[in-house]
């Protein structure tokens, strides 16, 4: 998962810059590389990006910045654009020391505005983050509008209620699919005759500006709370797996679902699949036997087999449906616990817990 968000007001990241660019008199064009030239400059395409909404989103940018286009600055004064330089992750903080307390992070290739600079520290603002980071880490003015427009990228968002991908830049051309409004794409080259080149599924596709919003966007950090989200939501992904399905019979089956109801008849049905999917994680596990069965009956493991009471469920035909469902989503592969292969009684034991079981 890519941790950093996009910049989505109105102008994002680099946009940011330039509506404050405008205010110092500074070039934006002073970056130079055919890939921008292409797309009209980078952070500059704003300026002229095809569409008639420029001067709009540069000025409801200065507002949502509470930013006069039309005050006066002295000469020197540098952009608002600050950007990580750092090889992984910058800590930003509450306040301008290393004691203060971790708000978010700035990554790699990431910007922000500047609020305010103090004792070699900037206070910025980058998504969600507002808080200090250490100037030690940071680019600023040209370098950091040299850096914002080789890892930004243009994209382009459909207008209009349905728009024609064409094959050419022209109204001639063949038709490579459509695009519903709202849609977002990345832009590849901008022509000179009101067309831009956009993805569209891996290939070449040509839209008319006159359909689209261009904007120039760059990656935002994370406050801490969204690194927290952002993590929970990728441990929940991680123990959903599904391994491709286990063949087997009927009887086995039956054998695993009466496991399942002799540890989970109880709780809940996704209780039920995660007995199960340890048991087939075993079954996929060097370090236990190679089939169903074996697993079950292995010696010191399951206190139902080793009792006699999966037997007597089995022997009785007496299984919940439910139990048998979850058996077979269990031997297709499907897992909500990942590859943990042990669960007991919930005591405390450090683990993923779902019901009365501690999955470890």
């Amino acid at each position: 998962m890519k941790r950093c968000r996009k910049l989505y007001t109105a102008v994002s990241g680099a946009v940011l810059s330039l509506a404050l660019i405008l205010q110092t008199g500074m070039d934006a064009r002073a970056v130079d590389n055919d890939y921008l030239q292409q797309l009209g400059g980078g952070v500059t395409a704003v300026l002229n990006p095809g569409s008639s909404n420029s001067a709009d989103i540069i000025s409801a940018t200065a507002r949502e910045l509470n930013l006069s286009l039309d005050e006066e600055k002295g000469e020197g004064q540098d952009t608002k654009l600050v950007m990580a330089n750092v090889q992984n992750a910058l800590n930003v903080r509450s306040d301008a020391n290393e004691a203060a307390e971790k708000v978010g992070m700035l990554y790699k290739d990431c910007g922000g505005t500047i609020l305010e600079r103090r004792d070699g520290w900037t206070k910025l603002q980058s998504g969600n983050i507002i808080g200090w980071a250490s100037d030690e880490y940071l680019l600023f003015g040209e370098e950091a509008q040299a850096l914002a427009n080789s890892v930004g990228k243009m994209i382009a968002t459909i207008k209009t209620e349905t728009l024609r991908v064409r094959t050419e830049p022209n109204t001639e051309a063949g038709v490579h699919g459509l695009l519903p409004q709202g849609e977002i794409v990345e832009v590849l080259s901008q022509d000179e005759d009101g067309w831009v080149c956009v993805d569209f599924e891996g290939s070449d596709g040509y839209v008319s500006t006159e359909y689209v919003a261009l904007d120039f966007i760059i990656d935002a950090g994370e406050t801490m709370d969204e690194i927290k989200a952002r993590q929970a939501a990728e441990e929940e992904a991680k123990r959903h797996r599904n391994y491709g399905e286990y063949t087997t019979d009927a009887d086995t089956t039956l054998l695993l679902a009466a496991l399942i109801q002799c540890e989970a008849g109880a709780e809940s049905y996704e209780g039920k699949v995660a007995v199960g999917a340890v048991v087939m994680n075993r079954v996929r596990s060097a370090a236990y036997p190679n089939s169903i069965h074996g697993v079950i009956y292995a010696s010191g493991q399951f206190t139902p087999a080793m009792n006699g009471k999966v037997n007597a469920v089995y022997e009785s035909g007496k299984i919940s449906a439910s139990c048998i469902q979850a058996a077979e989503e269990a031997l297709s592969g499907v897992s909500n616990v990942g590859d943990l292969t042990h669960f007991r009684r919930n005591n405390g034991r450090e683990g993923l817990v779902i019901g009365n079981h501690v999955f470890y």
